[in-house]
């Protein structure tokens, strides 16, 4: 009997607290305007409809590779309430007093990894040295172009140069604007790819091999902030809020990030 009252309780209480948060979102409702980078797509299409029903807000969510999207945001050539971009991008913005001061909040991070497609070989990059080996011989690799400044094609370009292997791929590499070197795996026109896990774990027909190895692991960490010229400042608190909460955490664990 106390188990369960317990648990009772447990229920009551967080249904109070789903209350009060939708009270205090309905009372702020209105349109948020959200640059997100494009790591958060499959993530984000889902909880958006949520946030929308228990709110009463509407969002309007940009993607895009953050590198670009915050161009767009500090040329004016895209507005925003809500930006979602790598936390070194958005620690430049406060600086730069284009978000608010103490709104930057980490949502999750996510790791630079390799892509194959389902059911192929399984390379060996257990180490860096197998790592090596694996991309040398592949037969075609993908992954995001960097002058457009997508992050994991951005610090891939920085691994293989390190590991003295830009020559030897340079005639086997397909650039990608964005996220889609997974997808370019799963059709087999590329045999390996790189890109964030958050954008390899919802592709069909790709699988995630696994995070690069030992110390050329990286993890980009995605941050939300409010923009300075908001609005919407209490409804953009609530959508943060919402982001780091319990409805979100689980859902954005199986897409590929983990909470920090």
């Amino acid at each position: 009997m106390a188990r369960a009252s317990c648990k009772s309780k447990a229920r009551i209480a967080a249904a109070a607290t789903m209350t009060l948060f939708m009270g205090a979102a309905w009372a702020n409702a209105g349109e948020i305007k959200v640059l997100s980078s494009v790591a958060l797509t499959s993530a984000l299409d889902e909880l958006a409809p949520v946030f929308e029903r228990t709110s009463g807000n509407k969002l309007v969510i940009d993607y895009g590779v953050a590198a670009q999207l915050k161009e767009r945001f500090l040329t004016g050539a895209a507005a925003a309430d809500v930006l979602i971009l790598t936390r070194q991008l958005m620690d430049d913005l406060q600086k730069e007093g284009k978000v608010t001061t103490g709104s930057l909040t980490n949502l999750g991070g996510t790791a630079v990894a390799v892509v194959i497609r389902a059911g192929a070989l399984k390379p060996d990059i257990s180490s860096v040295e197998a790592f090596k080996r694996a991309f040398g011989s592949a037969k075609s690799v993908v992954y995001a172009d960097p002058a457009k400044g997508g992050a994991s094609g951005v610090y891939f370009s920085r691994i293989i140069d390190r590991l003295g292997l830009t020559e030897q791929l340079k005639a086997k590499t397909i650039l990608v604007p964005g996220a889609q070197a997974a997808e370019v795996v799963a059709k087999g026109e590329a045999e390996l790819g790189i890109a964030q896990t958050s954008e390899i774990v919802p592709v069909g027909g790709a699988e995630l091999l696994g995070p690069f190895p030992g110390e050329i692991a990286n993890v980009t960490v995605f941050t939300a902030g409010i923009s300075a010229g908001s609005k919407t400042p209490e409804a953009d608190k609530a959508l943060i809020q919402f982001l780091r909460g319990p409805i979100a955490a689980p859902l954005l664990k199986a897409k590929g990030f983990e909470l920090q």
